[in-house]
């Protein structure tokens, strides 16, 4: 398990019940907590210390939780801060515009302390011990083409935008093209096999990729998994 004391988390919600709460918990098993009660301190906090995780409420005042989720994004001394979203709203529209803005995982309210403690747990160590292959320097499929290093992906010359977790699940597809990869791996190799994540998680990225990259790329095998046709 990680050391919770050298592990520093910046809280960001403006409901100070909440941030009363949730400092005491994560105190309690020794996280070492920043509280920020706007988007306009989180940016400004996270830039300063650098935490290793931040818990963001969606819904607040002046800049909201997927503004700064994708601010935060932009700066790369912060691209290895995992960033988890706490929200009372679980409509599958915000869980996606999450995702895009690149969190790592999502928390509906009311707050169930063993749960968030378990995600967080997971997360940390999923981030600690979750060291990549080495990765080709790019990967063609006809009109298809990733940029490994650059992050970039080109369908039909023209650049796709992915999120952060839509990026590593069109990774591990085209790993190994034609390849059924099932939901249980996707999970173990996309999120960790300790995260605890939605049901319908994987659905949503998939629904995402399709719709940024086509149709034709990814096939569901029903009851089964997914794969990337290579042809």
């Amino acid at each position: 398990m990680e050391n919770k004391k050298s592990t520093k988390v910046l809280l960001v919600d403006d409901d100070a019940d909440i941030q009363e709460f949730m400092t005491y918990n994560l105190k309690k098993v020794g996280y070492e907590v920043i509280n920020a009660f706007n988007g306009e301190d989180a940016i400004d906090i996270a830039e300063k210390t650098i935490p290793d995780l931040i818990i963001l409420d969606i819904m607040m005042p002046g800049i909201d939780g997927i503004s700064v989720c994708e601010k935060l994004r932009k700066n790369k001394n912060l691209d290895k801060v995992l960033i988890c979203f706490l929200t009372a709203r679980s409509e599958d529209y915000s869980q996606i515009a999450g995702f895009d803005a690149g969190a790592d995982d999502y928390i509906t309210k009311p707050i169930k302390p063993t749960v968030i403690l378990k995600k967080i747990e997971a997360m940390l160590r999923r981030a600690a011990g979750n060291k990549p292959p080495p990765l080709p320097q790019n990967f063609v499929a006809g009109k298809f083409k990733i940029d490994f290093a650059s992050r970039i992906i080109c369908v039909d010359k023209q650049e796709i935008t992915l999120a952060k977790k839509e990026f590593a699940l069109i990774q591990l597809l085209v790993s190994i093209p034609g390849k059924v990869f099932t939901r249980e791996e996707i999970y173990n190799a996309v999120w960790g096999n300790n995260i605890i994540v939605g049901d319908r998680t994987i659905d949503v990225h998939i629904r995402k990729l399709r719709e940024k990259l086509g149709d034709n790329y990814i096939t569901t095998l029903k009851g089964v998994g997914y794969k990337f046709n290579a042809d």
